[in-house]
């Protein structure tokens, strides 16, 4: 099944819609991963951590599919902390270091999704090794933001959270959020 994962988000689509806001494509993984994903956020994925490629299928799953599957909603964001553990868990076991760039960008992904400035220290340093100009720059701007308001302000809305008088200016700005 993890290969599933992967030939559908490499291979299947079209590298755009990973990160475009697109209804039919989030039902499409609804339909064909809702019930994976609800597997991987109850931890029955645990199988998939012996190797590079299965470990990043989870982390697909959690990060990425939960954006897709709970699109504007709190738990789009609620399996962040175990994609980030088990992304740092593949790291510590050179997962990375055997795979692809493209596929190294969506293990590294939950760090850039994290909350943490020290966090972001690490996604910083893994991002540029990567090499991928276009990833460290769009790493660095999520940085900047979590750095400056110790949160992504984007966020507050859907999480119930509220916006300081700073995050509110900030988030009137163009290109604001991601």
């Amino acid at each position: 099944m993890h290969q599933e994962v992967l030939d559908f988000w490499f291979n299947d689509i079209e590298p755009k819609q990973w990160f475009q806001k697109d209804i039919d494509f989030d039902n499409k993984i609804i339909t064909r991963f809702g019930k994976l994903h609800r597997q991987a956020v109850q931890g029955e994925l645990s199988s998939w951590r012996h190797c590079a490629k299965s470990a990043l299928a989870e982390i697909i799953v959690l990060d990425q599919f939960s954006r897709n599957i709970y699109r504007d909603q709190p738990e789009s964001f609620a399996a962040d902390p175990m994609a980030l553990v088990l992304a740092q868990e593949a790291i510590q076991k050179g997962f990375d270091q055997e795979l692809s760039l493209s596929e190294r960008s969506f293990l590294y992904m939950p760090y850039m999704h994290s909350e943490s400035a020290v966090i972001h220290e690490e996604a910083v340093k893994l991002f540029r090794d990567l090499g991928i100009v276009n990833n460290l720059d769009f790493e660095l701007k999520h940085k900047k933001i979590v750095d400056r308001f110790g949160r992504y302000p984007h966020r507050n809305a859907i999480l119930g959270r509220q916006s300081s008088a700073e995050e509110l200016e900030f988030l009137a700005e163009p290109n604001s959020s991601f």
